[in-house]
């Protein structure tokens, strides 16, 4: 459960996604979770309507992204405080949707959807009277956006509050003063709420501040797995702590427009970005809750800028693989000119969240029968019919039907098609069999992916540090076999790691794209929690599940109490956390004998009890 913090929201958003990343990566890094799902709690941090904790939208960013990299070990579940919604958790909690947004029990799920044209009448939110403050003016996108507002939308003043003063922008401002612009920079740095406020200060009355737009950011990218805390602050602080005040401080000024730049990382959550996307997603939280209070406000979750191809934008820093990874999830480069003329559509829209993005939907599609379709897209294409299965896999059923020495043979083929995949080669001839994966282009999220993809041929659940513990195509080939068909018919002769890794692999049944059904939940616990929903209700409302001594057990309650710790055979506490009843239990109804009964352990009478 992520709970709502009245005070600083800053504060609380980086708390939030430190103790998110923490957890996340204690499962994953423990091989003994391989099979265990984190269920993310919140309230008011994302959903169709109100926003009323931006902080905790930091924790769906950057576990969209941990849903990515590891897939259906995380599932994001956004509720009210109704009854009837916290009835359906336990359904939500055992379905296939990974992203949930319950409201008086109905649930929501997120999907993209393609924006309709606005009004041919619609006007520029940028007036010519006011002043515009810009962040990030110094960066290429900053600076593209910085000219179409003076050109395209008639600005006038512009504000450009960088970090690194006027010496980052006297180039870009020179110009925009030749075209008519009256330009001002103020060496500030707008996560510093104090030098913001100054800043924002010296904005003359005559020509107020009537639009923001924050394009202010930082990236420093790694695996859920790999990901420090301090990574994590670096990526937040320009975007989180900057937007937060930018907010606060121009509540009471005649804004008409208020326009964050943030990612479709923070929607989508693509691999390698947690701390980028849980930044992203509080700035989408950002616009909604402004939105909410009446006031303007717009998130800009863009996809890849191309720049024709440099430039130090949304789309410098990544590699061939990176750009291959996104492209599998349908997001290309947008050129300059495409993505300029979306910004100008976007803020005539007054919707709160818009996704400029470029998208090409055929890779997803024809991976689709592989990898399933992201949930965000299913509304754009349709995810593919699935059949369901267990750990005896059609690869599997094929291994086992082959004569023992050629079954290695086999796995390697698989190992080396779907790692050549995973870098982009058409070929799996292009992946030596006995060279390290790290010698041959694979990082951290690559090998996370080979993982998934594995996880998915062959219906087991593998370890994050799979590639580590079996460094060479060879050596996993030889694993594959062993956990498929069985040690002792693995190839003679191949070396098997230590059986720690071993021990964390298990089967597991395929999940499907179809409906479940829940037909049938039961509990006890302390507190009284006598049934699922009895359940929920207790943790909801924080009650206090400890009590006094059961007197129906037949201890002396009078003697067992001591206050000294260290008196023997006696608790230094009258309180524990019990079932009461535990005893009662109506033998003749289930055809037991009350002398079996009496013998029975008493969980064999709860289960009964229960199931019944």
């Amino acid at each position: 459960l992520v709970p709502h913090v009245d005070g600083d929201p800053v504060t609380a958003a980086h708390a939030h996604a430190a103790a998110a990343l923490e957890t996340a990566r204690a499962l994953l890094l423990d091989d003994r979770m391989t099979a265990t799902r984190l269920l993310a709690v919140t309230e008011g941090a994302a959903g169709p309507d109100a926003v009323t904790d931006v902080a905790a939208a930091t924790v769906w960013g950057l576990l969209r992204t941990a849903q990515t990299e590891t897939p259906g070990r995380f599932l994001l579940v956004d509720t009210d405080r109704h009854r009837e919604s916290l009835r359906l958790l336990p359904a939500v909690a055992a379905g296939a949707e990974p992203q949930v947004a319950l409201r008086a029990g109905r649930a929501h799920t997120p999907r993209l959807a393609r924006a309709t044209a606005v009004a041919a009448d619609a006007t520029t939110p940028f007036g010519q009277d006011g002043t515009v403050l810009l962040t990030g003016a110094s960066g290429r996108i900053g600076g593209l956006l910085a000219r179409r507002l003076v050109h395209e939308h008639g600005v006038r003043r512009l504000l450009f509050v960088s970090r690194r003063g006027a010496d980052a922008t006297r180039d870009l401002a020179a110009e925009l003063t030749d075209a008519g612009c009256e330009v001002t920079t103020v060496a500030c740095d707008p996560a510093d709420r104090g030098a913001l406020a100054a800043a924002l200060a010296s904005v003359r009355t005559e020509h107020p501040l009537t639009a923001v737009v924050h394009a202010a950011g930082a990236t420093d990218d790694g695996a859920v797995t790999s990901l420090t805390a301090e990574q994590l602050a670096k990526v937040l602080r320009p975007k989180v702590d900057a937007a937060w005040h930018l907010h606060e401080l121009t509540r009471e000024e005649p804004l008409t427009a208020f326009v964050v730049l943030s990612s479709v990382s923070g929607v989508l959550g693509t691999a390698g970005q947690a701390n980028y996307a849980a930044a992203n997603a509080f700035l989408d939280a950002l616009a909604a809750h402004r939105s909410h209070l009446g006031l303007p406000g717009q998130s800009h979750a863009w996809g890849l800028w191309d720049q024709d191809g440099g430039g130090g934008g949304m789309a410098s820093g990544l590699d061939d693989t990176d750009r291959s990874r996104l492209a599998r999830l349908g997001v290309v480069p947008l050129p300059e000119d495409e993505a300029l003329a979306l910004f100008d559509r976007a803020v005539t829209d007054p919707r709160p969240l818009m996704v400029p993005a470029k998208l090409d939907v055929r890779p997803v599609r024809e991976r689709a029968p592989q990898d399933g379709v992201p949930t965000l897209l299913r509304r754009i294409v349709r995810p593919p019919r699935t059949t369901g299965g267990n750990a005896d896999s059609p690869f599997a059923a094929r291994l086992a039907a082959l004569a023992p020495d050629e079954r290695h043979g086999l796995a390697l083929d698989l190992v080396r098609a779907k790692a050549a995949a995973v870098l982009g080669h058409a070929v799996a001839e292009r992946v030596p069999a006995t060279r390290a994966f790290k010698d041959i282009g694979f990082d951290s999220l690559g090998s996370l992916e080979l993982r998934n993809r594995l996880n998915t041929e062959t219906g087991l659940r593998l370890p994050v540090g799979l590639l580590f513990d079996y460094p060479t195509p060879t050596a996993l080939a030889t694993f594959l076999v062993g956990e498929l068909v069985g040690a002792a018919e693995a190839t003679p002769g191949e070396e098997r790691p230590a059986d720690t890794a071993l021990s964390a692999v298990t089967a597991h049944t395929a999940r499907t794209d179809e409906p479940l059904a829940i037909v049938g939940m039961a509990c006890r616990y302390p507190g009284g929690a006598t049934s699922p929903e009895a359940l929920w209700e207790l943790v909801s409302t924080g009650a206090d599940g400890i009590g006094p001594f059961p007197a129906d057990r037949g201890w002396d309650l009078d003697g067992l109490y001591h206050p000294d710790p260290d008196h023997p055979g006696t608790s230094y506490t009258r309180e524990g956390c019990f079932l009461y009843g535990a005893g009662d239990f109506d033998a003749g109804f289930f055809g037991i004998s009350p002398r079996e009964a009496l013998v029975m352990d008493p969980q064999q009478r709860l289960l009964l009890e229960s199931s019944w």
